[in-house]
């Protein structure tokens, strides 16, 4: 069962059989030395996977993986932007929304990019004014969504203008690139565990 910070229950449990063991080693002298050592250790490494979680939705947590080199980056190589497939298998791309930096997943099943009511506010992309709300279908249902266009999209070499999307509070921290966006490249296929962008005019970075 999943909490809201994006680990699982049995995953904290852990964690406090590792601050029990920290308490119970200070009884000891070397041995204990060497068990709060390897407990040590190994809370890092539970920290470290807990932010690499939540790093796909938090910026904050992002920068955090990204720092300690643990985030797998996508890069350019030649005209090419290649992906690899995250942990979880999907493919995450760092996006700049007019300054904005957001990672957002590609999901190819997605009709519209669609952004969360905090990074369109973040990238100060503003709502039209139509009266009447889009209703869009996720995987819990029918969400009304209102619609917007962000002025400059940009991942790696690749720019997209004018890109229509669609934002509620809805998505909760979820940013999504749909296929209106995937349909302006030149061409986009996936290899093996590798996502590859390909742009009709690739851009400097």
């Amino acid at each position: 069962m999943a909490d809201g910070f994006g680990g699982s229950v049995p995953l904290y449990s852990l964690i406090a059989i590792v601050v029990v063991v920290l308490l119970l080693a200070r009884r000891f002298r070397i041995i204990g030395r060497l068990l709060s050592l390897a407990t040590l250790v190994c809370g890092f490494a539970l920290v470290v996977m807990l932010a690499g979680e939540r790093g796909r939705f938090d910026p904050m947590f992002a920068r955090f993986t990204k720092f300690l080199h643990f985030d797998q980056g996508q890069e350019v190589v030649g005209r090419e932007m290649r992906v690899p497939m995250a942990d979880d298998g999907h493919f995450w791309v760092t996006v700049n929304l007019d300054g904005v930096e957001r990672r957002m997943l590609v999901d190819s099943g997605a009709t519209v990019t669609a952004l969360s009511s905090t990074t369109a506010a973040a990238a100060s992309v503003e709502p039209s004014s139509s009266p009447v709300p889009m209703i869009i279908q996720t995987a819990n249902g029918s969400v009304r969504a209102e619609t917007a266009t962000v002025p400059e999209l940009r991942i790696g070499n690749i720019v997209a203008r004018d890109l229509p999307i669609v934002t509620s509070p809805a998505f909760g921290d979820m940013d999504v690139l749909g296929m209106n966006f995937l349909s302006r490249l030149k061409s986009w296929r996936v290899e093996g565990r590798t996502l590859i962008l390909t742009p009709n005019h690739p851009q400097g970075k």
